[in-house]
């Protein structure tokens, strides 16, 4: 495919091929020259100019690779984790000197990003031995030791151990170890789903049986548990007193990416909340923090990152994919052409953004997982889904070198 295939079919005015194919070879050589470094003597990648090495970002900037036919980086940041991995199963969620995190469990994206580096290179031999073991032990971590009630849900340490920063309205800060996410638990599901197509490629049936199993398990709790019928929407809940902690959030869309939850279910989450420009729907959506929830702002304060409802690129695209999963593919596809107008509008490509002005914030520039916004449209379109688990060819776009 081409460049010229991203390109949203009503843009603006401003999103021309020219700016766009600029706008991504600036992107691809800041990756290559600036990302890429070496580590225990793998080549590894990361977005981030202070070269902390985190684990969804991983992940997701690993997607944008495959567009580039780049696998390896895939297998190599999976290995450099995995490699450290102590023997209870923990793997520390970051890797670097600048924000060590020695206390916070590797979010569930490990399997998923092994799955797409094997289906991107057709190879899973690599995994059979040694690293299927410590991808089944770093997923044990998840159920046996982040579960005290053991209802079969994880929790959070924090908000900071979520990724989204600064939500301490919704889990506390750090240490907290009490609200089971729903965005935690979500990404268990799809963890669970890529280690049943790891163990069905590695001829381990039993295993892969075992791994469906308990995704099905998962998402049915999560519909149990986590769903208000009330306000129509999914809330994280305190292991400490049993009850939903009603703050509304991006966490509560995410179920969306499950594509099981029920349709009356996703109806509600679409009509009453994500397209609520009193809630979600921004002009440049979609919101991380509800904008009618107490603690809602855009605008950076200090130096944190905020989650408090700036708009961030992965998840918008989980979003949009789930969206896509339910059918809504106007709404999808709505939700891609303004993150495309808003990525690419902007003087270079930003970590997350203002999303009621479109300003972009944090890192400047930035080269990780904000790149899948240039890819989001075209994905909308056609309804390519890299993410999808059964996946086994990719696209990559003609005319980038990296």
């Amino acid at each position: 495919m081409t460049i010229l295939d991203l390109l949203p079919e009503n843009r603006h005015e401003k999103c021309t091929p020219e700016r766009l194919e600029k706008r991504l070879s600036e992107l691809v050589s800041d990756i290559r020259d600036k990302g890429v470094r070496y580590h225990n003597g793998r080549l590894v990648v990361t977005g981030y100019a202070y070269h902390e090495l985190y684990d969804w970002d991983m992940y997701f900037e690993n997607l944008f690779l495959s567009y580039l036919g780049k696998a390896d980086f895939c297998r190599n940041n999976v290995e450099m984790f995995l490699d450290e991995q102590h023997e209870s199963g923990f793997i520390a969620r970051t890797m670097g000197l600048c924000y060590p995190k020695p206390r916070h469990h590797f979010k569930p994206f490990l399997a998923q990003a092994a799955l797409l580096g094997c289906r991107k290179e057709q190879d899973f031999r690599w995994l059979d031995g040694k690293y299927y073991e410590k991808l089944k032990k770093y997923l044990e971590y998840w159920f046996w030791h982040c579960d005290s009630d053991k209802n079969g849900l994880c929790f959070w340490d924090g908000s900071d151990h979520s990724g989204m920063d600064n939500q301490a309205l919704r889990l506390g800060y750090d240490g907290v170890m009490e609200f089971e996410g729903v965005d935690l638990n979500v990404y268990l599901v799809r963890e669970l789903r890529a280690m049943a197509q790891i163990a069905e490629e590695l001829q381990k049936p039993a295993d892969a049986a075992s791994f469906e199993a308990h995704a099905a398990r998962l998402a049915a709790l999560i519909d149990e548990v986590f769903w208000d019928e009330e306000t129509g929407f999914y809330y994280d809940r305190s292991e400490k007193t049993g009850k939903l902690n009603r703050v509304k959030c991006i966490s509560g869309l995410l179920p969306l990416w499950l594509g099981t939850i029920p349709s009356e279910r996703a109806e509600r989450l679409v009509r009453e909340h994500l397209l609520n420009p009193e809630e979600f729907w921004l002009p440049y959506p979609v919101a991380t923090w509800a904008k009618n929830e107490k603690g809602y702002y855009q605008e950076r304060r200090g130096g944190e990152c905020t989650w408090m409802g700036a708009t961030w690129i992965p998840t918008n695209y989980m979003v949009m994919h789930g969206l896509l999963l339910h059918g809504y593919k106007s709404e999808a596809q709505a939700l891609a052409d303004k993150t495309f107008e808003m990525v690419l509008l902007e003087s270079t490509t930003r970590e997350y953004y203002n999303g009621e002005t479109g300003v972009g914030q944090g890192m400047c520039p930035f080269w990780g997982w904000s790149s899948l916004g240039y890819v989001m449209s075209m994905e909308a379109r056609t309804g390519y889904d890299p993410t999808d688990p059964m996946r086994r060819t990719f696209h990559t776009l003609d005319g980038l070198v990296f």
